[in-house]
């Protein structure tokens, strides 16, 4: 078992540097991509050659620790020369039960393909540079179908994922450094959170809905506070009665952070739930994602009159806000949000914030 620094003859007197590695009875060949000038004739060629050949041993002597470590196969070769691009396929194919999160990882790797121009890279190449890169591309690629650039939130999300993908990869050792620590974010304006209000709840409420599991789901998550993938999974089981409490309870473990929430529902949304089912049923069965049922969510809204643009999401922004409204402390809320930073709550705050209202209401009458 060892490996070997080994140069090979290019034309117009250059040498390529490779490495040789022996392990189990089988050799292996890895292309540095570097070169040296084989007679060097400047003071610049030397210095080339001299950093070069310093970089190329600080290779060999990283994949020597590699194989000591127990990180090389003789049949796959390292773990940090495996395909980055084929490891994030394989977790975006994982999240495939999840259609919206599917959904984002599944574009998030089309962007990572058009980025590298079809060409398979390594974790080794995945370093600061590529992801600075990647993030220029995103915020500046014109990458979208009509040949515009992204939303910042659309390129922050990818970004995000590509960075995900590489803080798994270091839980599963196949990296001893994550590059994503040391490149930032794509940072998202906060933008018009739409909400709405508990007259237009009312008004939904009494306006027909063309598919009518989604005005349950909708104004339950209005309600609750429950993410659609949560609604979305929702068993009967998970609905429980704390005789303790006399309350009605959602016991469920959020589909996004894994966290388990105790989760206590008003009887509004107890109604809402209709006649149990079986423990293992979906309490909303026929439930879909998808652009159609987005559309009719859309013209549900528009035909209860209400003139904003609501998706469903904005079920939670709408919990949210009714209960900052009514005098709801921002760290229950936070709680009944399932929020691990209280950062994430606070935006809200900057919607509804009935402290701010009442101190302005200290300000004297000045007679106008």
């Amino acid at each position: 078992m060892g490996i070997n620094l080994r140069t090979q003859q290019l034309t117009k007197g250059r040498l390529r540097l490779s490495l040789d590695i022996y392990a189990n009875g089988k050799s292996r060949y890895e292309n540095l991509k570097l070169f040296l000038y084989e007679k060097p004739a400047t003071v610049a060629e030397r210095e080339h050659n001299k950093r070069t050949k310093s970089l190329a041993e600080s290779i060999m002597a990283k994949r020597i620790l590699e194989m000591q470590d127990g990180n090389y196969n003789a049949v796959t070769g390292f773990k940090s020369q495996a395909s980055f691009i084929q490891y994030f396929k394989r977790l975006t194919n994982d999240r495939k039960s999840s259609e919206s999160n599917y959904g984002n990882w599944s574009s998030t790797y089309k962007h990572l393909v058009g980025f590298t121009k079809g060409h398979d890279v390594t974790f080794a190449e995945v370093n600061e540079d590529f992801l600075k890169g990647f993030k220029k591309y995103l915020l500046n690629g014109k990458v979208t179908k009509g040949n515009q650039n992204l939303s910042t939130c659309s390129a922050s999300s990818y970004l995000n994922k590509v960075k995900a993908a590489l803080n798994q990869a270091f839980i599963d050792r196949i990296i001893t450094y994550n590059p994503g620590k040391a490149v930032k974010g794509i940072k998202v304006p906060d933008g018009n959170r739409e909400f709405l209000v508990a007259e237009e709840l009312r008004r939904l409420n009494d306006t027909p809905c063309a598919i009518p599991i989604i005005k349950s789901a909708f104004l339950f998550s209005c309600i609750t506070g429950l993410r659609w993938s949560d609604v979305n999974k929702l068993v009967w089981r998970e609905i429980i009665y704390s005789e303790v409490e006399s309350q009605y309870k959602i016991h469920f473990a959020q589909k996004k952070t894994k966290e388990y929430q105790y989760h206590p529902i008003t009887d509004a949304a107890l109604r809402l739930l209709g006649e149990r089912g079986k423990d293992d049923e979906r309490v909303f069965k026929g439930l879909r994602y998808s652009a159609w049922h987005n559309l009719r969510l859309a013209q549900w809204v528009a035909d209860a009159g209400i003139n904003k643009k609501i998706t469903y999401h904005c079920s939670r922004h709408t919990y949210a806000v009714l209960l900052l409204a009514s005098g709801g402390d921002i760290y229950t809320v936070s709680s009944l949000l399932g929020h691990k930073n209280l950062k994430t709550t606070q935006i809200y705050a900057k919607i509804i914030n009935p402290i701010k209202n009442k101190t302005v209401e200290l300000l004297p009458d000045i007679g106008i």
